[in-house]
């Protein structure tokens, strides 16, 4: 095991700085004056009989490990919504994390307090997407903020985020959450020796990645694991139920074309053939119900005891400050790019609402009525994406906030800056265009075309205040861009004070009161 005063120091080297972790010692590299460690195994590969189980311990390593690449990442269905550079491999050693610490924090110069810790969970629908992404490299945030940074990657879609535990009891829920704790939990054990301080971790994430902080702040198992979040548009009422779940892990054995005998088969069929019946399932679902995700975090009794949104509505939520919000025009991307993630068109809304109808024996039509009051333009395109974004994060994202707000410190935003051009395409400010402005890392997207029609300089400017507002956060558990940018007041639920980020930032009270009279405080979901 590492001893004590082994994790205090970092070894400095030619190549970069060596340093242990319970595993064994690894070796990062310099990018400028950050160190970065490309895929630390936090767990070991989930192989044969781990498939579908828990993540373990990886095993550990004599010598030095060098960490200069990225390794496999999880197995998925390539969409052209999540670009991913075309050298990585798909694996399942996928249980890895990519570590940035900022200038003196390791090695010979290493001195001053612990710094902050940020963990990002990216975003991708629960069945896309990895931490090997260009736009989430920490190096930035690292130096600007004097924060170490974490980016985990972990299992999705069939092997993270589909429960198929009703086909066999050996078979675990949740998996890609049971693989984010492993991760946070290595954090807690080894971060220190990266300058990092354990006991100031900010939990952050985007989209199903966001879905997952507002899971794990309703969680038993995470109590103490982190002590501050973020949520950037979290779909926080997407979770699913066990009956649900079934039914979803019947049709995807129909879809490998198994019968409920041949279970056990999934645990050595190839990896290719999972993934491909996966991506079929993973579209057809919203297709056919939509506003339904195939895969998603599911209230198994155990890490999820409940619902989340109802964790937070009972004030079951850990005590910690959170920030929260969501995008002006989140659906715009998915009409974009023609995803059946969510539906964009008035005809597949209607079915969505009558879904909802159907699912939920508070929301009769009279309440139906009330809620398409506040939208009407709803048999047109933009009515139908006004309808879709606020259901599946505008209207979760305000409730949680009302909730948590009741017993922590909590703000919220609305992101509505968008580029001449993104405007120009009317993608405006849509689900993921703030990702750059955080991180400070714009140009990373397969043919980028955000600055075509100009807007660079104040884009920058918008970054430069989004990163500050985050990493004070991180820092002091307040956002403030302590540079003289407008002053963030907390959310209270009766003036719903939100941050309106923009070429110039606004405080505004309740900018949403019209959807807040339609839709009332009752959480509806699609579980």
């Amino acid at each position: 095991m590492t001893t004590q005063s082994e994790t205090d120091t970092a070894e400095q080297v030619e190549d970069g700085p060596v340093v242990p972790t319970t595993a064994g010692r690894v070796r990062g590299h310099w990018d400028g004056p950050v160190a970065v460690w490309r895929s630390i195994p936090y767990a070991a590969p989930v192989t044969g009989a781990k498939r579908f189980r828990p993540p373990t311990p990886p095993e550990r390593w004599d010598g030095v490990r060098d960490c200069a690449l990225f390794g496999e990442i999880a197995p998925q269905t390539m969409g052209n919504m999540v670009p991913v550079d075309s050298v990585l491999k798909m694996g399942e050693d996928c249980l890895w994390l990519n570590v940035w610490s900022p200038p003196n924090s390791v090695g010979e110069q290493a001195g001053g307090e612990p710094r902050p810790v940020m963990v990002w969970l990216h975003g991708g629908a629960y069945c896309l997407g990895t931490a090997a992404q260009a736009i989430y490299d920490g190096r930035k945030l690292a130096e600007t903020g004097d924060v170490v940074v974490v980016g985990v990657n972990y299992r999705i879609g069939a092997l993270g985020f589909l429960d198929l535990s009703s086909l066999f009891h050996g078979f675990t829920p949740n998996l890609g959450l049971h693989d984010q704790i492993a991760a946070l939990e290595w954090v807690r054990d080894n971060i220190a020796a990266f300058g990092g301080d354990p006991g100031n971790v900010t939990l952050f994430g985007e989209s199903s990645g966001a879905g997952c902080v507002t899971a794990l702040m309703t969680s038993p198992r995470t109590s103490g694991l982190f002590h501050k979040a973020i949520a950037q548009s979290p779909p926080a009422t997407t979770v699913l139920s066990q009956e649900r779940a079934a039914g979803v892990a019947q049709r995807y054995l129909e879809l490998l074309e198994l019968s409920p005998a041949q279970t056990m088969d999934l645990i050595d069929l190839p990896i290719d053939r999972l993934v491909q019946a996966a991506g079929v399932l993973m579209d057809e679902v919203p297709m056919k119900e939509p506003g339904r995700l195939a895969a998603a975090p599911v209230v198994d009794g155990d890490l999820l005891p409940e619902y989340p949104i109802h964790r937070f509505q009972l004030g079951r939520s850990h005590r910690m400050p959170l920030m929260i919000g969501t995008n002006k025009d989140e659906a715009s991307l998915f009409r974009l790019f023609k995803s059946p993630i969510m539906p964009v068109t008035p005809d597949a809304v209607n079915v969505m609402l009558h879904d909802v109808a159907a699912g939920h024996p508070g929301m009769s039509p009279e309440r139906i009525a009330e809620i398409t009051s506040a939208y009407p333009d709803l048999a047109k395109t933009r009515g139908a994406l006004a309808m879709s974004t606020d259901a599946a994060f505008r209207m979760p994202a305000h409730w949680v906030a009302d909730a948590h707000a009741r017993h922590s410190p909590t703000w919220t935003y609305r992101f509505d800056y968008a580029t001449p051009m993104l405007r120009a395409a009317r993608v405006g400010a849509g689900h993921a265009t703030e990702l750059p402005y955080v991180f400070g890392n714009f140009g990373t997207l397969n043919h980028d075309p955000t600055f075509w029609l100009g807007g660079r300089k104040v884009a920058g400017e918008v970054s430069g205040r989004t990163m500050r507002r985050w990493l004070a956060f991180a820092a002091h558990s307040v956002p403030a861009a302590l540079d003289g940018s407008k002053h963030w007041p907390p959310y209270q639920p009766a003036s719903r004070t939100t941050l309106l980020i923009d070429t110039i930032d606004r405080v505004v009270d309740n900018p949403d009161r019209d959807l807040h009279a339609a839709w009332g405080d009752q959480a509806v979901g699609f579980s």
